[in-house]
């Protein structure tokens, strides 16, 4: 048999599969020796490297085209506004008709159904958003750039304001708990469970300031993403949830750590599956290694948890870095597709990173793979993934499919418009501002007189959000509600990373 028929038969499969591309081995290419990946196996997760210019977005326009056409929805974050062309047809080319010819492909242009999405109110997108209290204390530390200690201090005024029934829904909420527990009534408050210093507070007061000048205000608030509408079809086609992110990019860790809050999200919400025949949806985790970078032990390893435990509900989760060593070890072993572009060896560092990065790959007689991974051409990949009996296939050199749809940005305008005729947009838009822990601790603190003597526009502001309250205008009633939803969120507990797990 030869070399292309050897890999060839490891990518043999009979179910439902992502077709990525044809096999070359010493340059030739054999358009009948094709590389997939298992539908089955997409759960199993993967990942997508390489160095800048060397094809990985096209990569990814490719691996999200094939999952909706088998009615898989995806999320992916769009960086540079460069997969905004999955929204509509690829045009042909001399350039898409050899691409074609080579890998066996029947290439049609195509468009897939795309949604626009902005993380907070800033963007172009459906503003997406979650509470304070629902992204927990670890993957707000992450954000925040805490340390160890400070992000314990921060778990425990998690702790308090749950304990108390002090809704945290958005930065000023969390602002006011912070002053409050650095008071001297507030340290009489904390007796029994701790303390909260007002050195450590200052240092998470001066980051929370600071997230808030970079835009990350506009996040944090209601009504908050229900992950549910992530996960839709369109004429049986899975939908394409693309994060439009030109408003973060002096915040990068918000976007990755947001994109981890929506994963555990799904973790706690979603039921157990086991083995599936296709993902329920699937996550593209671009510029991966931000979210690695300076985490702290306890985010590390929830991450590795997550990752390892999540395919159970059907999620498949690939990273998209320039090196496969951005991703730690735990988390590298749980990535059963491997879409290795072409590494760049110009310096030492970058010599060590390719030989870590070999060491990967399962061994091969048919490539030397540092050579090989030094002479991939645009659009060509080391590939390895899982079996359908979930077996390591052979390394493949890949020349991959061309995309379908356009590979181009369809403008800002393009994508403004789009959002605004989205079913989501009536959903997100608006913001609302309801009665939280700010409001509650500053009517606490506030003489009786001075919520009275207020001006008319500012009670109709504070007020209208509470419209059960507004309605009735019953002091007792409104005394009994909130006693009401003391007890309730007095039963939130800590979930993965610490995010809320309220009762449904």
């Amino acid at each position: 048999m030869t070399a292309q028929g050897e890999i060839a038969a490891g990518y043999a499969s009979e179910s439902a599969a992502i077709e990525l591309g044809a096999v070359l081995v010493d340059g030739q290419v054999e358009s009948t020796a094709h590389v997939r990946i298992p539908l089955a196996m997409v759960n199993r997760h993967g990942l997508v490297a390489g160095a800048t210019g060397t094809g990985k977005t096209k990569t990814l326009q490719l691996l999200a085209e094939q999952l909706s056409d088998n009615g898989v929805p995806v999320l992916m974050a769009d960086v540079k506004g460069d997969l905004s062309g999955l929204s509509q047809q690829g045009a042909r080319s001399d350039r898409t008709d050899a691409r074609a010819k080579d890998t066996g492909d029947d290439w049609q242009p195509q468009s897939y159904p795309t949604q626009f999405l902005s993380i907070g109110t800033g963007g172009i997108g459906v503003p997406l958003r979650a509470t304070v209290t629902s992204f927990g204390p670890i993957l707000l530390s992450k954000v925040l750039g805490l340390n160890d200690t400070q992000e314990s201090t921060l778990g425990l005024i998690f702790h308090w304001a749950d304990s108390k029934g002090l809704p945290l829904l958005d930065t000023k909420d969390l602002r006011g708990v912070i002053q409050h527990l650095t008071s001297d009534e507030g340290k009489e408050d904390l007796k029994g469970i701790g303390g909260v210093s007002s050195s450590t507070a200052g240092v998470i007061l001066r980051a929370l300031v600071n997230l808030e000048a970079q835009g990350g205000d506009r996040f944090f608030g209601e009504p908050e993403l229900d992950p549910a509408d992530l996960m839709r079809q369109h004429d049986g086609k899975g939908v394409v949830s693309l994060l439009e992110l030109a408003e973060l990019q002096g915040n990068p860790a918000l976007f990755s750590t947001f994109l981890m809050w929506l994963l555990a999200e799904l973790f706690e919400t979603l039921p157990e599956e086991g083995d599936v025949e296709k993902p329920k949806l699937v996550f593209f985790f671009d510029e991966a290694h931000l979210l690695f970078s300076n985490a702290s032990k306890a985010f590390l390893d929830q991450i590795t948890q997550t990752v390892k435990l999540i395919r159970s509900k059907g999620i498949g989760v690939f990273f998209c870095t320039q090196l496969p060593t951005d991703i730690p070890n735990d988390v590298l072993s749980q990535l059963g597709a491997r879409v290795q572009h072409a590494l760049r060896a110009f310096t030492p560092d970058d010599q060590k990173a390719l030989s870590r990065t070999v060491k990967t790959y399962p061994n091969t007689p048919h490539y030397d793979l540092e050579k090989a991974l030094t002479s991939l051409g645009i659009g060509e990949a080391i590939i390895t993934v899982l079996s359908e009996r979930g077996a390591p296939t052979p390394v493949a050199w890949t020349r991959l499919r061309a995309p379908r749809s356009l590979m181009d940005t369809i403008g800002n305008d393009a994508i403004k418009q789009a959002a605004q005729q989205s079913d989501l947009h009536g959903k997100y838009a608006e913001t609302v501002d309801r009665e939280s822990a700010y409001e509650q601790l500053m009517r606490k603190v506030a003489p009786p007189q001075q919520e009275q003597q207020a001006p008319e526009p500012q009670r109709q502001q504070k007020e209208e959000p509470g419209l059960v309250e507004k309605v009735l205008g019953n002091s007792a009633v409104k005394s009994f509600l909130r006693s009401a939803g003391s007890a309730l969120a007095r039963e939130i507990t800590r979930g993965i990373f610490g995010t809320s797990r309220k009762r449904r």
